[in-house]
């Protein structure tokens, strides 16, 4: 199943697809992006304090990594989506065959693991905005916050999609998994909006 490289995408085109409705983009898509925003605000944040942090350079690299994961995810979740999403319709058409259950099961654990990762991400996004906030030029600060609330609502709408992903039930460990990143990327952000009052 072909599905479009969002990042060639103008931002614009972008949003009038995701504000049209269908099959994709999607929340996930949105998830993954948030993130990416929020990590490139962190290499940002971090490259123009390197005057005056010696960490800077290196917290740029990691940023910039997480950045380019979390976009090359805004297109790997939709083709998961679509996936997924074809293999229930053949299931309810066709009726439930062992083979068909066994494509349908492995359909939707791979749309619950692309934004799992995203959750993860926005968790380690969030974790880095929260050190550039404490060590980045003051100049700045209100950039790594963004960055931080960015970042924990990414991973808090990704692990809302692992949750409600018909593969995941609960105690499933990747539901534990985007549960924890949720919360541990929404910690690093309260800290760092806290450190603004």
């Amino acid at each position: 199943m072909e599905t479009e490289d969002y990042l060639g995408l103008r931002l614009d085109d972008f949003l009038d697809r995701l504000s049209v409705g269908g099959q994709a983009p999607g929340g996930g898509s949105a998830a993954a992006l948030s993130v990416a925003f929020a990590a490139g605000l962190v290499a940002m944040v971090a490259r123009c304090s390197r005057g005056t942090w010696e960490d800077a350079t290196g917290v740029a690299a990691q940023g910039l990594a997480i950045k380019d994961r979390a976009a090359h995810l805004a297109r790997t979740d939709a083709a998961a989506w679509q996936e997924a999403t074809a293999a229930l319709h053949r299931a309810g058409s066709d009726g439930a065959g062992e083979r068909r259950d066994f494509e349908l099961e492995q359909k939707l654990k791979r749309a619950a693991e692309v934004p799992l990762e995203i959750a993860e991400l926005g968790a380690d996004a969030a974790a880095l905005a929260a050190l550039v906030g404490e060590y980045c030029d003051g100049a700045y600060r209100a950039d790594a916050a963004a960055a931080a609330a960015l970042a924990a609502g990414g991973a808090s709408a990704a692990a809302h999609l692992v949750e409600v992903n018909l593969a995941v039930r609960e105690g499933d460990e990747t539901l534990r998994r985007a549960r924890a990143s949720e919360q541990a990327a929404a910690e690093a952000a309260q800290r760092t909006l806290a450190s603004f009052r």
